[in-house]
């Protein structure tokens, strides 16, 4: 009998919640029992009805991005800032990139179409945004060395750049620290060599098959907006770390996000700036995120540029050098 009413009321949420379906249909979602399935359903539709809440703001003009549903919509707040995140603020450097002089003013920069940026990857549930933002910079500065474009190992740094790196694979690191394990190590190996695997798992690394090395890195002032700019028009991509802890950042689907709510020095997500213009009158930074293509503009996000530092974009930046 209590199967029966499991499968009964499987089929009621079916018919009661069509947008159900079609998210976990179009995220291959499966859940252990229908007991979980209710639970997600809950979270589901508590997120749904902030989505629409918050897009009726976008209508009338109040805020300057809107929300959609994408993979991590039956996620609570709280799940998702737990599996999402795993960036540790690092050791300042020595070399700091200071510069704002006053070269040609660029309006607009985009390093995808110069060929310095990888397609979007997905970190999955590990906390490995650092390894991502890591290869990154190191691909795009690889790039504008040699013209040759080459997808990096993330997995590599996940299970090779822990011990005196103190990295901690899916659960967090360090952009610096992971610099300097190339450095030290050699290189890095091309992804297609030793592919990601969203876990932690024994170190492989094959110096036979190395996609890039670097001779260290170079942070950019702390909460200087405008050297962060000047490093992303003259150096390339810049990896970065911001607060993406908020509701608003998991749901994010297009537009310039501004969060009155977030912090400049509680950063708990590495990313990447590939480069900043302005849209409808807002200055934003392009941002390459480690979330597959579902999540915001195809895997991208305008973020507030010009804002007071909102989200401390340009809290902890640097670069590698090559």
């Amino acid at each position: 009998m209590k199967v029966v009413a499991l499968f009964l009321f499987g089929l009621a949420l079916a018919a009661a919640n069509p947008s159900w379906e079609e998210f976990k249909g179009k995220f291959g979602r499966k859940y252990v029992d229908l007991e979980e399935e209710r639970y997600r359903l809950n979270v589901f539709l508590d997120n749904l009805q902030y989505i629409e809440e918050f897009n009726k703001k976008y209508e009338r003009g109040e805020v300057t991005y809107n929300l959609a549903i994408n993979q991590f919509s039956d996620m609570t707040n709280e799940k998702f800032n737990a599996v999402m995140k795993g960036y540790k603020k690092g050791p300042r450097p020595a070399a700091v990139f200071t510069s704002t002089d006053a070269a040609p003013e660029s309006t607009e920069v985009d390093w995808r179409t110069k060929g310095a940026v990888t397609p979007v990857k997905d970190q999955g549930q590990c906390g490995s945004c650092w390894a991502f933002s890591t290869t990154g910079g190191i691909e795009g500065q690889h790039f504008l060395k040699t013209g040759r474009l080459v997808s990096l190992s993330e997995q590599q740094l996940v299970d090779c750049a822990g011990g005196s790196y103190y990295n901690q694979g899916c659960n967090g690191g360090w952009v610096e620290r992971a610099i300097m394990y190339v450095r030290d190590n050699g290189g890095v190996d091309t992804e297609s060599s030793y592919p990601y695997e969203a876990r932690d798992n024994t170190c492989r690394f094959n110096s036979n098959t190395i996609g890039a090395t670097c001779t260290g890195y170079v942070g950019i002032a702390q909460g200087s907006e405008s050297a962060l700019k000047t490093a992303t028009r003259d150096i390339g991509p810049i990896s970065v770390a911001i607060d993406a802890s908020h509701r608003s950042f998991q749901s994010y689907y297009t537009g310039v996000y501004y969060e009155p709510s977030c912090s400049s020095s509680q950063l708990d997500h590495a990313v990447l700036a590939v480069g900043y213009g302005s849209e409808g009158g807002q200055d934003f930074w392009l941002v390459k995120n480690s979330w597959a293509t579902s999540w915001g503009e195809s895997g991208y996000i305008k973020m507030a540029r010009n804002r007071n530092n909102n989200c401390g974009i340009a809290t902890d930046a640097c670069y590698p050098t090559v």
